[in-house]
């Protein structure tokens, strides 16, 4: 019997976006700041960036693990001489792995889940004074992307360096390696989309956005740069499930001063569009700068970018109120799928304290529920979570008891041979998890029982119910439990 899964359309809730709660931790230097920040597998969130010694000029990895609720687990400081970088990290089954520089050298980190402790540790004199921006997973090994050669070693955003990426087997061990100067100056993103990596970041002299498609052997299939007359500075970027890829930073071109600039770009490269945008709070445009750092997908085709928005100058100084042009905010933009912008908000310390300081969004990664973290410099790793962030997609039976039940995202997505769906259920009930392939048809029942209570996961190995191999593509996976049912998307590598 021909068995077909029924997608029904969803309905949109739209909402800006309020603060749940704010926490922050500091290293043992006299700053800290944040870079990158992870929503993990168990609900937990991870923090990674710098603690830094002006006094001598140095500066230790700084790791900071807490719990759903904000409160710490662990932290880590991690360091190698004096001149260290913690860029991002990505979650493992087994650990997070750190990419960063330790001694002027890039580096690859592998710590332990429950108590942050060293699994390996590896670094690599790959030219000059070089690290790695970010990683990504590929089938049977990890791709490292970041920079060699760099100019101007305390510029942790562009060091004028040279674009480089490394591929490693899954215990961090080197297999090869290829310098991108050609094509880029620093490579700060990498994903794997469909047996193919997405690499963004700074093209020569930082002058504009540089997207580079590469096979997974190493092949240019295409690049291309984005941007005006003047500077471009990219830094974030996201790649949705149907492969556009959204890039954010900030520019020049054709502003007063730095602005946003946030772009959608379709998987072949072509822009589909760009929006800049700044000076959220009004104040003389001239003097403000409104600094993008990172942007998440969202699961309504477009994106929420996250930003710092303030100035720099001493002739300058403008109130409304407490509200201060030179006291800096966190600066949140909601996209829609055609560009439009659907709310924009600040967040500053009076929203959750006496105390004026400086805020900035560093970076944003999405949450289960439909809001996000965000990471804030402060001067210490700033924990910011927040509500409304990308819009809820619920079919009408989903409306009825949107809280008892929840399917996460599968992981690692995109996966080779074999991936994790977490999910959860408040009351007792059956609960049944089916596979089926892009078209709907059915692939494999992985669990149909009665369930207590509580959060679990179940592993897909990539097979249908006769238990053979299925094709690389795109899957289904979809959780029904009394009259609850959701279904997502997951990508099958070769």
């Amino acid at each position: 019997m021909l068995r077909l899964l029924i997608l029904t359309f969803p309905i949109v809730l739209l909402a800006d976006s309020d603060i749940l709660w704010f926490e922050e931790f500091s290293g043992s230097g006299e700053e800290s700041i944040g870079h990158y920040i992870l929503a993990c597998e168990d609900s937990g969130f991870l923090q990674i960036g710098e603690s830094y010694d002006y006094s001598n000029m140095s500066s230790k990895i700084l790791v900071v693990k807490i719990s759903s609720n904000g409160q710490l687990i662990w932290s880590r400081e991690i360091y190698i001489g004096e001149h260290n970088l913690g860029n991002s990290a990505i979650e493992l089954n087994d650990g997070y792995l750190i990419c960063g520089g330790m001694d002027q050298n890039s580096a690859l980190i592998k710590l332990d889940k429950e108590n942050g402790s060293t699994i390996f540790l590896e670094t690599f004199d790959n030219g000059g004074t070089d690290a790695f921006e970010h990683a990504t997973l590929i089938p049977g090994g990890i791709v490292a992307v970041g920079y060699v050669y760099a100019q101007d070693i305390y510029n942790t955003f562009f060091t004028e360096g040279q674009g480089y990426i490394m591929f490693f087997d899954q215990n961090g061990n080197d297999l090869s390696s290829q310098n991108l100067s050609q094509f880029i100056d620093q490579a700060y993103r990498v994903q794997a989309v469909n047996d193919e990596l997405i690499i963004s970041g700074l093209s020569e002299d930082a002058s504009d956005y540089k997207i580079i498609k590469m096979s997974l052997d190493g092949n240019i299939v295409w690049h291309y740069s984005y941007g005006g007359d003047n500077e471009d500075h990219c830094f974030g970027m996201d790649v949705n499930d149907n492969g556009d890829i959204f890039l954010a930073g900030h520019t020049l071109s054709d502003t007063q001063n730095w602005d946003t600039y946030t772009l959608k770009i379709n998987n072949n490269g072509i822009l589909i569009w760009a929006n800049t945008i700044g000076n959220p709070r009004g104040f003389n445009p001239e003097y403000i700068h409104d600094e993008a750092w990172d942007i998440k997908a969202t699961n309504d085709g477009g994106c929420i970018t996250i930003a710092g928005t303030g100035d720099e100058y001493d002739e300058y100084s403008e109130c409304d109120g407490q509200d201060c042009s030179d006291i800096w905010n966190a600066y949140l933009i909601k996209f829609s799928s055609d560009g439009n912008v659907s709310w924009e908000k600040t967040f500053s310390s009076l929203d959750v304290s006496e105390e004026v300081i400086d805020w900035a969004g560093e970076a944003i990664d999405l949450t289960n529920d439909g809001g996000a973290i965000i990471a804030i410099d402060n001067g210490q790793f700033g924990f910011l979570r927040v509500n409304n962030i990308q819009n809820m997609l619920l079919n009408k039976n989903e409306m009825q008891i949107p809280k008892n039940f929840w399917l996460n995202n599968n992981y690692p997505n995109p996966f080779n041979p074999s991936t994790n769906i977490p999910f959860s259920i408040s009351n007792e009930d059956n609960v049944s998890i089916i596979i089926y392939d892009v078209n709907g048809r059915w692939i494999t029942e992985l669990l149909n029982r009665y369930m207590s209570k509580g959060a679990y996961s179940i592993n897909w190995n990539g097979k249908d119910e006769r238990g053979s191999k299925v094709s690389a593509g795109v899957y289904l996976f979809s959780m029904t439990s009394g009259e609850y049912q959701h279904t997502k998307k997951m990508i099958l590598l070769k």
